[in-house]
C-alpha cells in the first residue's frame, strides 16, 4: 500500500476534465416513480477511506461516482455516472449519434435530456453499440422512443453483435443474473460497510431493457461509414472483452473509441457473474494494432466506462500497459502451465512487473489478477488439473459432511476456523467454514461465524467485485436468497431471438430423465414467417431441423413466432394453434419442460 501513488491526481484531473453539468438529484425513475438508479447514495465517497474498505478501490470509487455531462473535445461529450457504462454523444450536421446507450431505457433518457438541456434540442441521427453487453444497448428506446421520426436512422454494430448479444442473456441468463446479485452487490446497501459501486462503475440500473437490432454491421478492420456528416473508421475486435466488439476513430474530430478493450482497471478474462472465457492472447495483439492504426491520429481516447484520457504520449503509455498486462498475464500463465502447475498455483505465484503495479489503471478493481489466471488456465487445459485425485471428488455437500466428520463434528469445525480466525488466516477460516455449513446448513454458529468472516474478506479486498461477493454471501447467510433485479429477458430481448435460437431454448429446459422414454416430431410452420421447422424428441434432447422433408411428425402445428415465444413463456394452451395430428405430443413435450430457479442457493447447499 505505501508504494502506490496516492499523490498522484493526474485521474482526478481527467475525471473532472469538461465538466459542463451535473444531474440534480442524481435519481433516476420508472414510471411507477420507482428509483432504478440513485447516484446521490454515493455521496458518503466525499470522506476519508474507513476501516471498512481498501484504500485504493475507495479511491477508484470516488473516481467512478464522479457524474454529469462532460466535454470529451470540440463536439463530443459523455454522460457519466448514470449507470454503469458512459453514454457518449457525437454531434452530428442535423443531430447527434449516441453511442453504447446505457442499460436501462429510463436512464437513457435522463442522460439524453442532460445533454439536450446543455447542448440544445438535437435528434438522434444514429446509434453505435460497441459490443454486444446489455449495458451497451439496453437503453436503447430511451434514445430512439418512437417521439421523433427515426425512420431510416442508421444503427451500428459488430458483426455477429445480435447472435452473441442474445444467448449469452438468454440461454444461461437466469443462471448469470442471480450471479450478478452477487457480483454488482445489488441488495447491499451503499455505504462504507456495504457496495462501493464494481470498479467498473457504480452498478447496474434495474429498469427497463431494450433492443433495437442493428441496421448496418460491421465486418472488417478499416471499414469507414459516415453518419449524419461525421466520419467513423472501425477497428473489429473479436474475441477480446466482448465475442462481438470493435474500436473506432472519429478522424475529423482525432477522437479515438476504445470500447470496453481498455478500461482504468484489470478488466475480467472471465467474469465473476459467468460467461465465455476471453482471450488475452488476442486482446493484447488488439491493444497493438490499435496502437498503430489509430495513435498518430488521435488526441483523446475514450471508452464505454471510466473517464478519457488525453494527449498522443498518454494515450499511447495508456494503451501500451494497458496490452502489456494481458499479454503479461496470458504468457506467464502459459509458462507455468507448460512448468507443471496448475491454476490455483499460478493465481498464487502470479506478480505482475513493477512498473504496471505502479500505475493506478492496471489494478484490479474488477477482473483481479487471481480469477484471470484461472481463467487463462481454464481457456487452455479446462477445469481439471490433471491430479487423479481431482478426477471424480464428492460433490460440495458430501465432501463438506466427510471433512466435517473427519475433524469431530461442526461444533469443532467452528471452534477451528475460530482459530484461524484469530490468527488472520480468513480464506482458511472460510474453507472450513464453508464446510460446515454444507454439512449441516442449520448450525448458526457455524452460518454466523461464516458471514463475519466474509464481512471481513469484503472490507479487505481492492477488487470491487470480490467485496460484493463477499458482502452479499454474508448477508445470505444470515437471511434468505433473494432474485435478480434486471430483466435481461425483456420483450425485445425475445423478440430478437432466432426460431432457432427459440428451440434451443427450450432444449436446454427439457428435464433429460423425464423424457428419456419420449420420442415424438412436431413440425413447426411459422406462418408470418413462412418457415418451417422440425424438433424430434429422442433419448431426453429435443432435436432441432431446419426444412425437414418427408413425413415423419407426429404433429405438424400452424402458429406465429409470437405464439412460439408465449410457449417459451409456459404458455403449453391450444390457443392460437392450427394443427394436424396427434395434439397430445405438445403436451408430452411442455410436460417435459422446466422452469429455471432464479434464486438458487450459492454460499449454502
Amino acid at each position: 500500500m505505501a508504494d502506490l501513488p496516492f499523490h498522484d491526481r493526474a485521474d482526478f484531473d481527467n475525471a473532472e476534465r469538461g465538466f459542463v453539468a451535473q444531474l440534480t438529484p442524481a435519481v433516476v425513475e420508472a414510471a411507477d416513480g420507482k428509483a432504478i438508479w440513485d447516484n446521490d447514495a454515493y455521496d458518503f465517497l466525499s470522506g476519508d477511506c474507513p476501516q471498512t474498505a481498501h484504500p485504493s478501490l475507495w479511491r477508484q470509487a470516488q473516481l467512478c461516482a464522479k457524474q454529469g455531462l462532460f466535454e470529451v473535445t470540440d463536439g463530443i461529450y459523455q454522460v457519466r455516472g448514470l449507470d454503469l457504462s458512459n453514454m457518449t454523444i457525437v454531434e452530428g450536421e442535423r443531430g447527434v449519434i449516441v453511442i453504447d446507450p446505457l442499460v436501462s431505457t429510463e436512464c437513457a433518457a435522463a442522460a439524453l435530456r442532460l445533454y439536450r438541456d446543455h447542448r440544445g434540442d438535437r435528434p438522434v441521427t444514429g446509434l453505435v453499440y460497441t459490443h454486444s453487453h446489455a449495458d451497451h444497448f439496453g437503453g436503447a428506446r430511451g434514445v430512439m422512443d418512437g417521439t421523433r421520426d427515426v425512420t431510416g436512422t442508421p444503427v451500428i454494430a459488430p458483426a455477429h453483435f445480435m447472435e452473441h448479444a442474445v444467448s449469452e442473456n438468454v440461454y444461461a441468463g437466469t443462471a448469470m443474473n442471480r450471479r450478478v446479485l452477487y457480483m454488482y452487490g445489488q441488495l447491499l446497501p451503499r455505504s462504507p460497510e456495504g457496495q462501493l459501486g464494481c470498479g467498473l462503475g457504480m452498478g447496474t440500473s434495474s429498469g427497463t431493457v431494450s433492443l433495437i437490432p442493428p441496421t448496418v454491421d460491421i465486418t472488417r478492420t478499416g471499414q469507414e461509414e459516415t453518419v449524419d456528416g461525421v466520419r467513423i473508421v472501425f477497428q473489429l475486435t473479436p474475441g477480446t472483452e466482448a465475442p462481438a466488439e470493435m474500436n473506432f476513430l472519429f478522424p475529423d474530430h482525432r477522437a479515438l473509441c476504445m470500447a470496453e478493450n481498455a478500461t482504468h482497471n484489470l478488466h475480467n478474462v472471465l467474469t465473476l457473474r459467468g460467461a465465455l472465457v476471453r482471450d488475452t492472447r488476442v486482446w493484447a495483439r488488439y491493444l497493438t494494432e490499435a496502437i498503430a492504426l489509430f495513435a498518430d491520429r488521435a488526441d483523446v481516447a475514450f471508452a464505454s466506462h471510466h473517464w478519457p484520457t488525453w494527449g498522443r504520449d498518454d494515450i499511447v503509455t495508456f494503451l501500451s500497459q494497458q496490452r502489456d498486462l494481458y499479454a503479461y498475464l496470458h504468457d506467464q500463465t502459459v509458462r507455468m502451465v507448460n512448468r507443471g502447475m496448475t491454476g490455483t498455483e499460478i493465481a498464487e505465484t502470479m506478480q505482475v512487473p513493477p512498473a504496471l503495479e505502479r500505475a493506478w489503471h492496471t489494478h484490479g478493481y474488477y477482473g483481479s489478477v487471481s480469477h484471470n489466471v484461472k481463467a487463462i488456465y481454464q481457456r487452455y487445459l479446462g477445469w481439471f488439473d490433471g491430479n487423479p485425485a481431482h478426477l471424480w471428488e464428492h460433490p460440495p455437500v458430501e465432501q463438506a459432511r466427510r471433512y466435517v466428520e473427519c475433524l469431530g463434528g461442526t461444533s469443532a469445525v467452528v471452534g477451528l476456523a475460530e482459530r484461524y480466525v484469530r490468527d488472520g488466516d480468513l480464506r482458511f477460516a472460510a474453507t472450513l467454514l464453508n464446510h460446515a455449513v454444507f454439512a449441516d446448513e442449520n448450525d448458526s454458529a457455524a452460518r454466523r461465524l461464516l458471514a463475519q468472516v466474509y464481512t471481513r474478506m469484503g472490507h479487505g479486498a481492492e477488487n470491487a467485485t470480490w467485496r460484493n461477493f463477499y458482502l452479499t454471501g454474508a448477508t445470505e447467510l444470515t437471511g434468505r436468497p433473494s432474485a435478480g433485479t434486471t430483466d435481461t429477458t425483456a420483450p425485445d430481448m425475445l423478440k430478437a431471438l432466432t426460431i432457432e435460437q427459440i428451440f434451443d431454448s427450450l432444449a436446454i429446459r427439457v428435464n433429460g430423465p423425464s423424457a428419456w422414454n419420449e420420442h415424438f416430431a412436431i413440425d413447426w410452420h411459422i406462418t408470418d414467417l413462412d418457415e418451417r421447422h422440425r424438433t424430434t424428441m429422442s433419448n431426453g434432447v429435443l432435436i432441432h431441423e431446419t426444412s425437414p422433408s418427408g413425413d415423419g411428425a407426429d404433429l405438424t402445428l400452424q402458429l406465429t413466432r409470437q405464439r412460439l415465444l408465449s410457449l417459451l413463456a409456459g404458455d403449453g394452451g391450444a390457443g392460437g394453434l392450427g394443427h394436424d395430428g396427434d395434439m397430445t405430443a405438445l403436451q408430452r413435450l411442455t410436460a417435459v419442460l422446466e422452469e429455471p430457479t432464479p434464486d438458487f442457493a450459492i454460499v449454502t447447499p
